[in-house]
C-alpha cells in the first residue's frame, strides 16, 4: 500500500457463500459500484426516511410483557401525573416540583440507560437538553411562585416588576 493511503474496507470473503465479499462493521447495501458503503449518522439536507432515535429500542427484551418494556417512559409518565393530581388538589407547588423532578430524572434516565424505549424522541443530547431545560425551569418557578417563595432570585422580580409597571 501506498505511503498516506488509507486501508481499504475490511471485506474478508466468507468460504460458505461463495467466497462473496462480506462487510465487517457498521455497513448498509451495497453503493453503484458494488462494494458495501459505510454508514453515516449524518443525514443530508433533504432527508427521505426518518432515522430512528438512538435509544430508541426496547428498554427490556422483546419477551416481556408490554409495559415492562417500556418502564422508563412509564416511570416519568407516572411521576408526571402523581404531580398533576396533587396540583389538582391544592398541594400547588409539591405538585409541580414533582412534575419537573420528573423530566429531570427523564434526562437522567436518557443518559445513563442504554435503552429507554419511547423515551428516546431525538437524539440522547437533544432529549437530555430538552428534558434537563425544562424540568429545571418547572422545579425553579414553582420554588418561586407566589406567595410566600421558597426560593427569591433578586433579578427575577426585579424584571418581572419592570414588565408590569411598563
Amino acid at each position: 500500500m501506498p505511503e498516506g493511503a488509507a486501508p481499504a474496507a475490511d471485506t474478508g470473503g466468507d468460504p460458505d457463500d461463495g467466497g462473496q465479499p462480506t462487510a465487517k462493521g457498521a455497513v448498509s447495501a451495497p453503493g453503484p459500484d458494488g462494494e458495501p458503503v459505510k454508514v453515516s449518522r449524518r443525514f443530508p439536507l433533504f432527508t427521505r426516511d426518518t432515522a430512528r432515535p438512538e435509544g430508541g429500542g426496547r428498554a427490556a427484551s422483546g419477551d416481556a410483557p408490554a409495559p415492562a418494556r417500556q418502564w422508563p417512559l412509564l416511570c416519568v409518565v407516572s411521576l408526571v401525573g402523581l404531580g398533576l393530581l396533587l396540583t389538582a388538589f391544592d398541594v400547588f407547588r409539591v405538585g409541580t416540583i414533582l412534575i419537573g423532578l420528573a423530566l429531570l430524572a427523564g434526562a437522567v434516565m436518557r443518559w445513563w440507560l442504554p435503552g429507554v424505549g419511547m423515551l428516546a424522541v431525538r437524539s440522547r443530547f437533544t432529549d437530555m437538553v430538552t428534558y434537563g431545560s425544562i424540568g429545571l425551569v418547572i422545579v425553579l418557578l414553582a420554588l418561586m411562585a407566589q406567595p410566600n417563595p421558597w426560593l427569591r432570585i433578586p433579578f427575577l422580580d426585579d424584571a418581572l416588576h419592570f414588565t408590569i409597571s411598563s
